[in-house]
């Protein structure tokens, strides 16, 4: 590699926007795709998280997270995937944030609202 380059800089993708989430230092958060499905009234994300040198961040710390970042109550955000690159210090992070906890429960998987669960909920 060439002096000088910074691996963050390799890792951001090109032209996502930048999502600033507050209390994970040393992580970034990047917007790829978001996409507005009226039919099912959420809106639907995906996510480049970049963590280099630091852990994947968890399902519930994301969850909390995102949806202080993106405005919205922590129980209309459901975590669908986290898919991390191996040795690379990049994740990708599919989230669906509905416009109210009736549609999420009743489109969303039971294995997702199992996963999703919050502590106060178990």
């Amino acid at each position: 590699m060439a002096a000088g380059v910074d691996v963050v800089e390799l890792l951001r993708p090109s032209g996502a926007e930048r999502l600033m989430v507050e209390g994970l230092e040393g992580y970034e958060f990047y917007i790829v795709r978001d996409k507005r499905n009226p039919l099912i009234g959420r809106r639907e994300l995906e996510l480049v998280v970049l963590h280099v040198g630091k852990p994947t961040p968890s399902r519930l710390e994301l969850r909390y997270k995102l949806s202080k970042a993106l405005g919205v109550p922590v129980e209309k955000l459901f975590i669908r995937s986290i898919r991390s690159e191996y040795g690379v210090g990049r994740s990708r992070v599919e989230v669906h944030v509905y416009d109210s906890v009736e549609r999420a429960l009743e489109f969303e998987p039971k294995y997702i609202i199992e996963r999703n669960k919050l502590p106060e909920e178990e």
